[in-house]
């Protein structure tokens, strides 16, 4: 089997910055057709708008959190490419939560950013990758979904309420959904990851400094990982070399979930 995407279309969200940006340049340098979401348009114009429109990438921005929006993101695609082959759901936000006031409401808007909308996206592209399936060999797989999540589905602080959940739900929906989608060929795979440099957590190191040693002192390859080392795992998980890999949840962490939970961030 071949890890190759060249000439597959994918969609990655969460693409203006961080880990979303890193996993669209690395598709497009491979040769795939890359389409690449966010809600932030400056940011996508600032980062893609030299080579958007020409070649193989282009960016859609919009909130989707809207039903609409995610009708257009896909509508979008097949005008630019005709297929869609992959969907990596990059999209994610993370905030505290303040875990005993009531009136708290971050854990239902994580919920709805990191989980709904991965849902939500992945039930649309699934239905096109149904119909473009028609006629194709019966062994040959016709999509794959790739949902990105956090070690924090498993090991969490208590400001990290609200994440932590959201993470847990989106591996569930994800074994769901490879269940939902194995009879129509289609893979649904997750890579859940460590402290990675991310846009997030280079604010919170910001705003934390300490942070950056309590990661650190609790990986035990003893450093943060960069964004653009996650992406051969995504690429992984995208390609025909992972064709009878669905429902699982790949960690890539620098070994920390091998420890005992420790009051370390889990971004």
């Amino acid at each position: 089997m071949s890890f190759s995407i060249n000439g597959k279309t994918a969609i990655v969200t969460g693409a203006a910055n961080g880990i979303g940006l890193a996993i669209a340049r690395h598709f497009a340098d491979r040769g795939a057709n890359v389409m690449c979401a966010d809600m932030d348009e400056k940011r996508l114009a600032d980062e893609l708008g030299d080579v958007a429109e020409e070649g193989n990438i282009r960016y859609f921005a919009g909130d989707l959190r809207q039903r609409l929006t995610i009708a257009n993101l896909v509508s979008a695609t097949i005008d630019a490419f005709d297929e869609i082959d992959i969907l990596v759901n990059a999209s994610r936000q993370v905030t505290e939560t303040q875990a005993l006031d009531p009136e708290d409401d971050t854990v239902a808007t994580l919920f709805e950013q990191n989980v709904m909308t991965a849902l939500r996206l992945s039930q649309q592209v699934a239905r096109r990758m149904i119909k473009q399936g028609e006629g194709r060999s019966a062994d040959e797989s016709i999509g794959s979904i790739v949902n990105l999540s956090s070690i924090a589905a498993h090991q969490t602080r208590p400001e990290l309420l609200g994440y932590s959940i959201a993470s847990a739900g989106l591996e569930q929906m994800t074994r769901s959904m490879a269940l939902a989608l194995a009879p129509h060929r289609i893979r649904v795979n997750a890579v859940a990851f460590g402290s990675v440099m991310s846009a997030s957590l280079k604010s919170s190191i910001g705003d934390r400094p300490d942070w950056r040693d309590e990661i650190e002192n609790h990986t035990p390859l003893h450093r943060i990982a960069s964004p653009t080392e996650l992406v051969d795992a995504v690429q992984f998980l995208a390609s025909d070399g992972s064709g009878f890999v669905t429902g699982d949840v790949m960690t890539v962490d620098g070994g920390r979930s091998l420890l005992d939970p420790v009051e370390a961030p889990a971004h």
